[in-house]
């Protein structure tokens, strides 16, 4: 038996892991620090690991999509980011939960020096990053999941024909009004594990036995 999840609009059917929860990085499931750039000042925000955990035991498909511009501004290295985000894995996987893949944008239009000084195609609000999501792991964007605390977090995830979750944690308390009244919030949370519960709950009512 297989398990699938039904399409939002009932027409239909798509199997869990072609189901995609892509949470930003700081303030999301990270506490927010100006431009993050060494591996001791990460601290995971709690709970945060538990709804990666439960994701993973559900059977979806979890990201990171992250902008950092501190690399084209000459703050930190990619290097520096390669040691942050082991940090990272190591703290999730000492709590049982594991990153399919992260997605990272180092550009920034107005900063920095070639190959980071650019308009890119994946920097948020844009949808690169998640496109590139579903080409490498055949995600089924319409069904998939944006969680974060910004407004561009929302726009990305609009843009990609995802759900949105804004999260109260790092920027969301203060962006809240401004994303909701732009219409690209779908789900409002306190956290990140709040924001899967949510979720967790909307995918149960779709899933079906085949």
């Amino acid at each position: 038996m297989s398990t699938s999840i039904k399409n939002f609009s009932s027409k239909t059917r798509v199997k869990v892991e072609h189901v995609g929860l892509f949470f930003d990085r700081d303030g999301t499931l990270n506490t927010e620090v100006d431009f993050l750039s060494r591996p001791e000042e990460l601290q995971l925000i709690p709970n945060a690991a538990r709804a990666i955990r439960e994701a993973n035991e559900f059977g979806v498909k979890v990201f990171i999509i992250t902008n950092q511009s501190g690399i084209a501004r000459g703050l930190f290295t990619e290097t520096d980011l390669a040691a942050i985000h082991r940090r990272l894995l190591t703290m999730l996987a000492k709590e049982g939960a594991r990153i399919d893949a992260i997605y990272v944008c180092p550009h920034h239009p107005g900063y920095g020096k070639t190959p980071y000084k650019r308009d890119c195609s994946c920097r948020k609000p844009k949808a690169g990053m998640l496109k590139k999501a579903r080409k490498e792991h055949g995600i089924h964007l319409s069904q998939s999941f944006v969680i974060g605390d910004r407004c561009i977090d929302m726009q990305a995830g609009k843009a990609a024909g995802c759900r949105t979750a804004l999260v109260l944690t790092g920027y969301g308390a203060v962006e809240q009004k401004e994303c909701v009244s732009a219409r690209t919030v779908d789900l409002v949370a306190h956290d990140a594990y709040d924001a899967w519960k949510q979720i967790r709950n909307l995918l149960v009512k779709r899933v079906v036995e085949s």
